[in-house]
């Protein structure tokens, strides 16, 4: 029998933010505590009246943080070294999971250093790629040579893919681990579809609907989504284009929509905002083919979340489509970056209900060995794995040295 293990998550972000890290991260927590492990959580304080909150074997250690510039509602926490010893040495855990890399996953690595406590870190987001889609492109080669210098002090860092344990081992970084992302196949389903639902957004079940879903920022590429959407229209002129999520490009997205769009075709654009649980199980699932031309994803918890609603996806070669997508089985995979064969392909499918029908009956089958439970047994593994080799590394004059 596994033992029972007492983890102290670092995290930026946390349920009831909306974003793949929180959601992420808040299964892997469930799952944890669903086998009898115990976690302290640490992360900033989410509003003025947020309290720490106190449930069986979870714990909050609340942080002071700031706002992040152009995510609005989430905050980044301000380093917390002092606080953590404290923390940690009344009651000291098994592990240290730093989930996020900001100030405060710095300041925890070096707690957990300084107390010799065994610490992972987390690869969620592409934070380098980032920023030359909003104005500071020059910072890409520092942003990216600090997060290597943070993850290389943790003992493993866990990516969700192969292709990103491969890019970041290239660049210099050590000991990477990959373990998946799951999808829950019982809240994303195809029976999740809503004939009423569609009906709202002026569609028939003859209707051809895309949907985006997802954050509407400059990093997601989604003009690539208005410029196949245009091309789609052009072909199928009672199409409707679903954009679930919000971000700061939503008020452009809706100029753009307005003033492209004759009469009243500017209803073809469906703005839905934020969605959650069932509700954002049944936007999925009413629609017909999903976009997702995003270049910046280490996984894109999107990606499969369609695929189990039973869409037709479309995305690049590129993060969870790589390798959840069998081109021309499950879905169509296009070469990163080709825009031009990205559009042909949507324009494609959207001309042809049969072959689109085809895929979809492949989709949710496709993605059902994807459980969090197989999921939340690897990481677990991988935590105990951490703990023994740095308890025998202890044990080891030169090795416990050479740490230092």
């Amino acid at each position: 029998m596994k033992r029972r293990l007492h983890i102290s998550l670092v995290t930026e972000t946390w349920r009831p933010e909306i974003n793949g890290v929180a959601m992420t991260l808040g299964r892997m927590a469930d799952g944890l505590l669903g086998m009898g492990h115990r976690i302290t959580l640490v992360r900033p304080r989410q509003h003025t009246a947020d309290q720490a909150g106190n449930i069986t074997d979870l714990n909050e250690v609340l942080v002071a943080g700031c706002p992040i510039p152009g995510y609005r509602g989430l905050r980044f926490g301000l380093p917390a070294r002092r606080r953590l010893v404290e923390q940690w040495r009344a009651d000291r855990p098994d592990v240290i999971q730093v989930a996020t890399e900001g100030p405060l996953g710095g300041s925890a690595i070096r707690a957990a250093r300084e107390l010799n406590i065994p610490v992972v870190s987390e690869f969620h987001t592409n934070f380098h790629a980032y920023s030359k889609y909003y104005g500071v492109g020059w910072l890409e080669k520092l942003v990216a040579a600090h997060l290597r210098r943070l993850h290389n002090r943790s003992e493993v860092t866990l990516v969700p893919t192969l292709a990103v344990a491969n890019e970041l081992t290239a660049t210099g970084y050590g000991n990477i681990k990959v373990v998946s992302r799951g999808v829950d196949t019982r809240l994303f389903n195809p029976i999740r579809r809503s004939t009423e639902l569609r009906s709202a957004w002026g569609a028939t079940e003859k209707s051809l609907v895309v949907a985006y879903i997802g954050r509407l920022a400059p990093e997601k590429n989604l003009p690539v989504v208005q410029r196949s959407f245009a091309a789609i229209k052009a072909v199928c002129p009672d199409a409707r284009l679903l954009l679930v999520g919000d971000g700061p490009m939503r008020a452009k997205l809706e100029r753009t929509a307005a003033k492209g769009a004759p009469d009243s075709a500017a209803s073809a654009y469906i703005f839905a905002g934020m969605r959650r649980g069932e509700d954002l199980a049944a936007h999925y699932a009413s629609a017909d083919l999903f976009l997702f031309p995003s270049l910046t994803e280490t996984f894109g918890n999107v990606t499969t979340e369609g695929l189990a609603s039973g869409l037709a996806v479309v995305a690049y070669r590129h993060a969870a489509a790589a390798e959840v997508i069998t081109d021309h089985y499950n879905g169509r995979l296009v070469a990163a970056g080709d825009e031009a064969a990205f559009i042909a392909t949507a324009v494609a499918l959207a001309k042809d209900p049969a072959t689109m029908h085809e895929l979809r009956r492949h989709t949710a089958a496709s993605v059902r060995h994807l459980d969090w439970e197989q999921i939340n047994d690897k990481l677990v593994t991988v935590l105990n794995d951490v703990i023994t080799r740095h308890a025998c590394r202890d044990a080891d004059p030169e090795l416990a040295l050479a740490r230092d």
